[in-house]
């Protein structure tokens, strides 16, 4: 157990904010006058419906409330601040006639209750134990906000979201991230793995729908020297890659069943065994694994393990929609356009009144990611400082496709075309070079260039080589 934690509040620049519900205006002053003598912000109201009035606009970090209260009670305003902000410790003051109701709401996540009357030593211990639960993400954000830089937002949502992923990130525990494409999973597996020990040591994020069957085992896990043909040297996985660190499992959900088997032996035993080799290797990897898939309907069609699901499902948190979000549209909006301006040397100063309009009423089915392509295309297309609402309506019209450089588009182009190649011809180099009419040595360059080993294409007898997958 821990010592005793300090009966007033580490003094800050910014005061800690408190939300006090009672019915009683007596107890209500009481509360107030003490709390404010102890260095606290202090919000206070006398009903359930007046509190909830004020979370969007008082922002507190704790909510202390009594559970008797006209109308809606206390049990319901802690069932609905639950549901806001799940990250918001609650205190319930309770009479001796409520105190059941009071201990089941504990074990529903009410951080404590306490008795009236109540002790004023014991309520500030309290007051202070449920804000330091909150505090490491409210003091990081004030002094540091470099673990969190590349995720752009103000609202509510994503704050509440925020201050959960930097508790998590203190631990080692696997998580899980879902939510719909392009909504940010990578970017908040970054920011986990920046605001963890692990910091200093490699993040590495692998796509398991990307990758072709027959490679992924490779990349995940790597191969000896003479695994299979084309194997001319011992290859480090990505496993072995993230020692230390942090791998990203993302589209978890995509992974063929017969690697889930494999996965789920290497996070039991917390060591890999390269393809070809006859010993295991010891790993240090936290997992993050992300989907916006749901795991639960792919367990019930035997698609996904159950035993990997609740391994990598020690924790989930659940990215927004960019339409559950739109406070953020505007914001994210303005911070694309400055940063694809400098990439296409413009001089933009933002979007016109209309422009922007036009952006935060559309509906981002393709969240955050489409955002960003439709902002750049506008960038690229914009011949005034300020972009037009025809521009935005054009962009909005279109099928938001990312927009590449010539140099990028014949590079994926070439790719893909070389794995469709050596997947026709079943991983032979002669039979590939020969369909692309180039001589053997220029097809090996290419090849190279592209990091592809034709082994990997070759088919044994009666088994498909698994289609590679695009998002």
């Amino acid at each position: 157990m821990a010592t005793s934690p300090p009966t007033a509040p580490v003094r800050s620049p910014v005061p800690q904010r408190i939300l006090v519900v009672d019915d009683d205006a007596d107890m209500l002053r009481l509360l107030s006058l003490r709390l404010n003598a102890a260095g606290y912000e202090v919000t206070a109201v006398a009903s359930a419906e007046a509190a909830l009035a004020q979370l969007d606009v008082a922002r507190p970090q704790l909510v202390l409330s009594d559970v008797r209260l006209p109308g809606r009670d206390g049990l319901a305003l802690f069932d609905e601040v639950r549901a806001r902000h799940p990250s918001l410790p609650v205190i319930l003051l309770t009479a001796h006639g409520t105190i059941p109701d009071a201990v089941e709401a504990t074990s529903r996540g009410v951080f404590t209750y306490l008795t009236k009357p109540y002790d004023g030593k014991e309520l500030m211990e309290k007051v202070a134990q449920a804000l330091a639960l909150s505090a490491p993400a409210a003091t990081h954000a004030h002094a540091n906000e470099a673990w969190r830089a590349d995720i752009v937002s103000r609202s509510n949502r994503m704050t509440d979201l925020l201050a959960e992923a930097y508790m998590v990130a203190q631990s080692d525990a696997s998580v899980l991230l879902q939510g719909d494409s392009g909504s940010g999973k990578e970017l908040l597996a970054q920011a986990i793995h920046r605001a963890s020990p692990r910091a200093s040591k490699p993040f590495v994020a692998v796509n398991c729908g990307a990758i072709p069957e027959a490679l992924l085992e490779s990349e995940l896990f790597g191969h000896v020297k003479g695994a299979f043909t084309d194997a001319v040297s011992n290859h480090k996985g990505l496993f072995q890659a993230a020692d230390g660190g942090t791998l990203l499992l993302d589209e978890i959900g995509d992974m063929p069943p017969a690697l889930q088997v494999k996965l789920l032996r290497v996070l039991q035993e917390r060591a890999v065994r390269p393809v070809g080799a006859s010993q295991s290797i010891p790993i240090d990897v936290r997992i993050i694994s992300a989907t916006h898939r749901n795991l639960e309907a792919a367990m019930a069609t035997a698609q996904f393990r159950e035993d990997l699901y609740y391994r990598l499902n020690v924790v989930t948190l659940m990215l927004p929609t960019l339409g559950e979000r739109r406070e953020d549209i505007a914001l994210l909006a303005n911070h694309f356009l400055d940063k694809l301006a400098r990439k296409y040397d413009k001089r933009l100063s933002g979007f016109a009144p209309e422009a922007l309009k036009a952006l935060t009423m559309a509906a981002w089915p393709g969240n955050v990611r489409q955002l960003f392509n439709v902002v750049e295309q506008v960038c690229a297309l914009s011949t005034t400082p300020l972009v037009p609402l025809t521009l935005v309506q054009r962009a909005l019209r279109t099928p938001s496709t990312q927009v590449l450089s010539f140099a990028e588009a014949r590079q994926r182009f070439e790719r893909e075309y070389l794995v469709g190649l050596l997947k026709m011809t079943d991983g032979n180099v002669a039979d590939a070079a020969r369909l692309a009419e180039r001589n053997r040595t220029e097809f090996y360059r290419l090849l190279q260039k592209h990091a592809l080993t034709p082994g990997h294409f070759k088919n044994e007898p009666g088994d498909d080589v698994a289609a590679e997958r695009h998002d």
